[in-house]
């Protein structure tokens, strides 16, 4: 069964990336304007089918009424497997960054950390296949076209997931909010970096903090000592690359 993307910047990007296949793009009728004539003329330099709808319909594919007057039509999302997203950072010749996700269940949390891993750099981003939320019409709204270039694996343990990206010599870190963990402005995060984020509100599992190399902690000297994930995991992902770019000077 298809999906539909919907939003013109996600749409662009869709067009842009080498992610989904596009298979035809639905446009509101009698309400035409320099975005969408856009994305029509996108849709036929690609040779991709286009067709006009009545506004109502557009609510009707997409469940709401947000739609912007597009949507996207695409293959089933087809997540990349572990083997697959290693084979691609060692024949890349990149340092290898990646990003793991310990049960985030809220869309519109996991569609802004996926677009905070495709801006930052991150080469992949790995979930389990259980605990986590699916990639929907919202996570890719939310994304705002990240899943067009980034690379998202699904695997069925995250733990066995992190030892292998350890014995690949990668270092994983664990975000999380106690004691035990390092301030994260103190660690050394220049290198192959692997940083694994726990879901909200209730953060790492046990499990999973045992697997990781070390445990990083966001310095909070405010009065409220939580951050929300998507945000947390922006600031840890641009401290590796305020690291890295302070390498490579």
């Amino acid at each position: 069964m298809a999906d539909f993307l919907y939003g013109i910047n996600p749409i662009r990007e869709a067009f842009r990336g080498g992610g989904r296949k596009p298979l035809e793009l639905l446009v509101v009728s009698g309400e035409r304007n320099y975005r969408l004539d856009g994305l029509v003329a996108l849709a036929k330099q690609q040779q991709l089918k286009f067709n006009f709808c009545e506004r109502r319909e557009l609510d009707r594919l997409a469940g709401h009424t947000q739609h912007q007057g597009a949507l996207l039509k695409l293959t089933p999302f087809d997540y990349t497997d572990l083997a697959t997203l290693l084979r691609a950072w060692r024949t890349g010749g990149k340092t290898a960054f990646f990003l793991l996700l310990d049960g985030i269940t809220d869309p519109h949390n996991f569609g802004a950390i996926l677009r905070s891993a495709e801006v930052s750099g991150c080469l992949g981003v790995i979930v389990a296949k259980d605990r986590s939320c699916p990639v929907t019409s919202v996570v890719e709204k939310t994304a705002a076209g990240a899943l067009a270039h980034l690379s998202l694996c699904q695997v069925t343990n995250l733990s066995r997931a992190i030892d292998e990206l350890k014995r690949a010599g990668i270092w994983c870190y664990g975000l999380a909010g106690d004691e035990e963990a390092r301030d994260l402005y103190s660690a050394d995060l220049k290198g192959d970096i692997a940083l694994v984020v726990g879901r909200e509100g209730k953060g790492l599992r046990p499990n999973i903090r045992k697997h990781c190399d070390g445990l990083l902690a966001i310095p909070m000297p405010g009065q409220v000592d939580s951050l929300n994930a998507s945000v947390a995991t922006g600031v840890a992902l641009f401290e590796v690359v305020r690291q890295s770019r302070m390498a490579a000077s």
